[in-house]
């Protein structure tokens, strides 16, 4: 499984690389929307990890722009602000769930088979 992880943050990129890994999937992490969407240009993929809070584009715009590419791909938003304005404006978009950081490698785990089983 291909998954795209968009996070400002080198410390949950490189946890969530090595949690994805472990359960032998190919994750491709970028430390920005702008970074993301590119990936997105050159490759569809099977799941999107999204930070909601970053630098210069959030992850709001980010996920409308995703839809674009990739209409089908599930998004999990990860975020460590859950407010009921982000909650409401990820549904709208169509991601189907949320994680709250910070998280343990099970909890996102568990959080990605609760999803991908919906």
């Amino acid at each position: 499984m291909r998954v795209l992880v968009v996070d400002d943050d080198p410390v949950v990129l490189e946890s969530c690389k090595r949690v994805l890994e472990s359960e032998g999937w190919q994750p491709r992490v970028c430390s920005g929307a702008l970074e993301a969407l590119e990936a997105l240009k050159e490759e569809c993929f099977d799941l999107l990890l999204v930070d909601i809070k970053m630098p210069e584009q959030d992850g709001i715009f980010l996920m409308e722009r995703a839809i674009e590419e990739c209409p089908d791909v599930p998004i999990l938003v990860m975020s460590g602000y859950p407010t009921s304005e982000t909650v409401a404006r990820r549904q709208a978009i169509g991601a189907r769930d949320s994680i709250s950081k910070p998280f343990t490698p099970d909890e996102l785990l568990e959080a990605i088979h609760r999803m991908l089983e919906k």
